[in-house]
């Protein structure tokens, strides 16, 4: 499907979270954080969260896309807000790439991607969530580009050690 005229771009920073119920391109750059990306086939809605950390504790606090829990209730608030339920959407998990092996190595117990990875897989169970595909661990970057007019995502992995081809 061609990309529609008129669609919206929206660039996700770590600890946003974006919704639509127009055609839109939704984008994010990941290293060890992780994005959750929603889709709803039939309504042709969704959207995307960039969180950067699997969770915190809140003390009455309103929710922030930083953490894995909160920035996953924000996208389940926002398909309720639309009539529709977390469990009808198709849900891709992306990132959890390790920034810095080296240092990991030597304190596996703060190694930030794992753990992001883990919340998210604990959450989609925990959500009932239908994963449709993940892309997760690794080393390096990723470049995430979702199309919300027919849920396609798009992917760029960047393993630490490799240089990037101009294309």
């Amino acid at each position: 499907m061609k990309k529609p005229v008129g669609v919206a771009e929206v660039v996700l920073a770590p600890g946003q979270v974006s919704f639509a119920t127009r055609p839109t391109r939704l984008r994010t750059l990941l290293g060890s954080c992780v994005a959750i990306t929603f889709w709803h086939p039939q309504r042709q809605i969704g959207g995307m969260c960039h969180f950067m950390l699997p969770g915190r504790l809140r003390n009455h606090q309103s929710l922030d896309g930083k953490y894995a829990d909160e920035a996953l209730e924000l996208l389940v608030q926002h398909a309720h807000l639309n009539g529709t339920q977390a469990q009808d959407y198709q849900v891709k998990l992306f990132g959890g790439g390790r920034m810095f092996p080296e240092q990991q190595r030597q304190r596996p117990t703060q190694d930030v991607a794992s753990l992001n990875i883990r919340a998210a897989l604990a959450l989609a169970e925990r959500y009932h969530l239908h994963l449709a595909a993940q892309d997760m661990g690794s080393t390096g970057y990723r470049t995430i580009m979702f199309d919300l007019w027919n849920g396609n995502v798009w992917v760029r992995h960047q393993p630490m050690g490799t240089l990037q081809q101009n294309a």
